[in-house]
């Protein structure tokens, strides 16, 4: 039994990259391959942040960061990560997969999202996507 003073931190996750709430009930749960994600762009401090751009990987089915350059399915943009998602231990490991969910339909303001979006990512996401 541990009996000592026990620090904890949490992140703040910010959401001002969305336009409003339109879409925000419709979030399907996603698993994310972290190897696809750059601990210091990413996840800073310990979160993959929300606003990322999520391409699904065709062998497994887990998803990653949207890259056009890509060639294992996430060349396609297919939504945003919708909340943070914690990926480093406790003692700073880094998880290999972890849970979060998916924004699918929704109005983003460009200029907030934590990564730049190209323009063949916007092109995936048609007219489920509004960029203002």
């Amino acid at each position: 039994m541990n009996i000592g003073l026990v620090t904890e931190s949490f992140s703040q996750d910010k959401r001002d990259w969305l336009q409003g709430a339109h879409g925000t009930d419709i979030v399907p749960s996603v698993t994310l391959d972290v190897s696809t994600f750059t601990a210091g762009t990413h996840f800073p401090d310990g979160y993959i942040k929300s606003g990322i751009p999520l391409g699904k990987i065709t062998a497994g089915g887990k998803y990653g960061l949207y890259s056009d350059a890509a060639s294992d399915g996430r060349q396609v943009c297919v939504g945003f990560l919708y909340t943070g998602v914690e990926v480093v231990t406790k003692r700073g490991a880094v998880l290999p997969s972890a849970v979060g969910s998916m924004l699918v339909h929704c109005a983003i303001k460009e200029s907030k999202l934590p990564v730049t979006i190209d323009a063949a990512g916007k092109a995936d996401l048609g007219a489920r996507v509004i960029f203002v």
